[in-house]
């Protein structure tokens, strides 16, 4: 039997890079999925990508900024599939390059909106869904930059550090209810956020000797992590941060 046979999920973000690979293996394993992200065009390309291959799938054009959106796509998720099960907040946000003291606030406002308020957002929306079905998954997308220091990204780095603490304390307000939830604490994937960093030779070579394993992740590899923990396979398993990262971090 597939591992999702029965559930359904929403991921944020879910047009490109790790949301698509997420949705495509949930899919895959048995979820209905709902996914979301600003742009319209792309989610519904996989949508029916996604259908092709004999999967259900619905796409939610928004941002996790919006409050009128996160409530629809929760609404349109219910309609659509009769429930939620699993929630992957993916949706986030990159500004890199700057110091601290150069940093805008606009840009640290669209960082924390994205990376952090909307995932507060998302959540506290799924939840009342969870508890109607009798519990659910929540897995929470962070990064390395929450662990160790990365120059010049103050504000990303902050958000991600705050999601982690975040994710800690869901799990513990909900679990005696059977919501479980979790993080990933990724490294470097070769994603379109990422995809300026990778087609420079000089900053790949430098980044990537900073990792034992000496190559980028792919977002199926993030997906498969993702999968364990939406699935009842971890069902003792919340609370966690859990680093996919080539070694990065383990250093």
């Amino acid at each position: 039997m597939n591992r999702l046979h029965g559930k359904v999920a929403l991921i944020t973000g879910g047009n490109a890079g790790i949301g698509e690979a997420i949705a495509r293996l949930f899919a895959k394993e048995g979820a209905a999925v709902t996914i979301t992200g600003r742009r319209k065009v792309e989610l519904e390309r996989v949508a029916r990508e996604i259908e092709r291959a004999g999967g259900r799938a619905l796409a939610v054009a928004g941002t996790v900024t919006d409050e009128t959106h996160v409530r629809s796509a929760i609404a349109q998720t219910v309609r659509a599939f009769g429930a939620l099960n699993i929630l992957v907040n993916n949706a986030g946000a990159g500004a890199f390059g700057k110091k601290l003291h150069e940093t805008d606030d606009a840009t640290w406002d669209e960082l924390l909106a994205t990376n952090l308020t909307g995932v507060f957002r998302m959540t506290r929306a799924a939840i009342p869904e969870m508890l109607k079905a009798g519990g659910g998954a929540i897995v929470n997308i962070s990064s390395i930059a929450a662990r160790v220091g990365i120059p010049l990204s103050a504000g990303y780095s902050a958000t991600k550090g705050g999601l982690d603490a975040l994710t800690r304390t869901i799990a513990i307000e909900y679990a005696r209810q059977g919501i479980r939830c979790n993080g990933l604490c990724i490294g470097l994937v070769d994603t379109p956020m990422a995809a300026d960093l990778l087609n420079d030779p000089m900053r790949r070579a430098e980044v990537l000797a900073t990792y034992p394993l000496g190559r980028p992740g792919r977002p199926e590899e993030v997906a498969g992590l993702a999968l364990y923990l939406a699935s009842e396979e971890s069902a003792w398993v919340t609370g966690g941060i859990f680093p996919i990262d080539g070694g990065r971090t383990a250093q």
